[in-house]
């Protein structure tokens, strides 16, 4: 049976749009860092290399490439998480200036995908599709731990007002927030979806 991700992983990517805490377990993506603003066009290619890699895993089988214990399931959605430069940080007192934004995309890959078998996914696609940017690319286990999340629906420039109300829940639930640094969870494709009905996943990480 194929494993869908909204359905069989509900309390990771698809929570409610009330903050809730949530131990986030250890997942392993193919991820790329960067710098500068989200809306210029140059982020667009972060995105496009790793839905190259996630569907060259995807689409392995049909070319007698995949691991032994391959299975079927949707792609990953992508994730991003966000800080600001030291001068960003100086400066957004007046509000966030994008420019100065620091980010690591990524998607997860299936358990399945070792760190070898990413390797040779990576040398496959410079063969086939040759970009400068995946020789910055990284395979990486992460564990997120324990975290505060909640669904945004509506324009990401509105997202401040969500994570002003996950705050308050960490004050009210005896929760410290560890930095400013955030991920955020893109459940919905921004090319075709009106910004009142995007939903991002929010989420950083707490200590109790």
């Amino acid at each position: 049976m194929k494993h869908e991700w909204k359905k069989k992983e509900k309390l990771v990517y698809m929570p409610k749009n009330t903050p809730e805490f949530i131990e986030v377990p250890e997942f392993s993506f193919f991820t790329v860092s960067g710098r500068g603003n989200p809306n210029e066009d140059f982020f667009g290619e972060y995105i496009g290399i790793l839905y190259s890699l996630s569907y060259a895993v995807r689409m392995s089988h049909k070319q007698g490439l995949a691991p032994s214990d391959y299975y079927e399931y949707t792609v990953y959605p992508l994730e991003g998480v966000w800080d600001l430069t030291e001068e960003g940080r100086l400066k957004s007192g007046g509000g966030i200036d994008k420019n100065e934004l620091i980010f690591t995309l990524m998607i997860r890959q299936p358990d399945f995908v070792t760190a070898d078998y990413a390797l040779d996914v990576i040398a496959r696609t410079k063969k086939k599709k040759p970009h400068k940017l995946l020789d910055e690319v990284q395979f990486k286990t992460e564990c997120e731990g324990k975290c505060v999340q909640m669904m945004h629906i509506g324009p990401y420039d509105d997202e401040p007002a969500s994570f002003l109300r996950m705050e308050d829940f960490c004050v009210e639930s005896g929760l410290r927030r560890l930095s400013k640094t955030h991920r955020e969870i893109y459940i919905s494709d921004f090319r075709k979806t009106a910004p009142e009905r995007l939903k991002t996943v929010l989420r950083f990480r707490v200590d109790l």
